[in-house]
């Protein structure tokens, strides 16, 4: 991910939490991991336990589930790129909102690739305990992928 906006900090500390700069390190790195599609280091910044909560995926729990979802998310948009707008943290809580394109390239859920482009806004909540995601709950359009991508047909109201 690419971040062209300045990173916005709260206020709040709770007790044992990450400091500012291993907040903005943590998601920097992640940043990195996503430029890369790399889906084994993304997938190591969850805890064991984690929760996340995706339209694609639905709710799956830890680092194991976390890495297949990434890996069938890259092998369908092989040239994906997440580009965060803006980060906001607050003690072991922190929002991205970011903006996703890629070209569906390859199967995606079972539906063969089109060769279309998309581009979708998306915002991630994060939990974090102990240097690790205990909690992530990813918000964007998946009907308006799907359309975007030519597998779903809307009329524009």
């Amino acid at each position: 991910m690419t971040s062209k906006h300045p990173t916005v900090a709260g206020a709040g500390e709770a007790q044992g939490s990450m400091t500012r700069q291993q907040m903005l390190d943590f998601f920097k790195h992640r940043e990195e991991a996503y430029d890369d599609l790399d889906a084994a280091a993304l997938a190591a910044d969850y805890s064991e336990h984690a929760v996340i909560e995706s339209p694609t995926a639905g709710t799956h729990t830890g680092p194991e589930a976390a890495e297949r979802t990434f890996r069938v998310i890259f092998g369908a948009f092989l040239d994906l790129t997440t580009k965060v707008e803006s980060l906001i943290i607050d003690g072991n809580s922190a929002v991205t909102v970011v903006s996703i394109e890629g070209t569906h390239i390859g199967e995606f859920l079972g539906l063969p690739p089109t060769g279309k482009r998309f581009v979708m806004p998306a915002v991630f909540f994060y939990e974090l305990e102990n240097g690790k995601i205990v909690r992530e709950r990813r918000i964007f359009d998946f009907t308006g992928l799907l359309v975007q991508i030519g597998v779903l047909k809307a009329k524009l109201a």
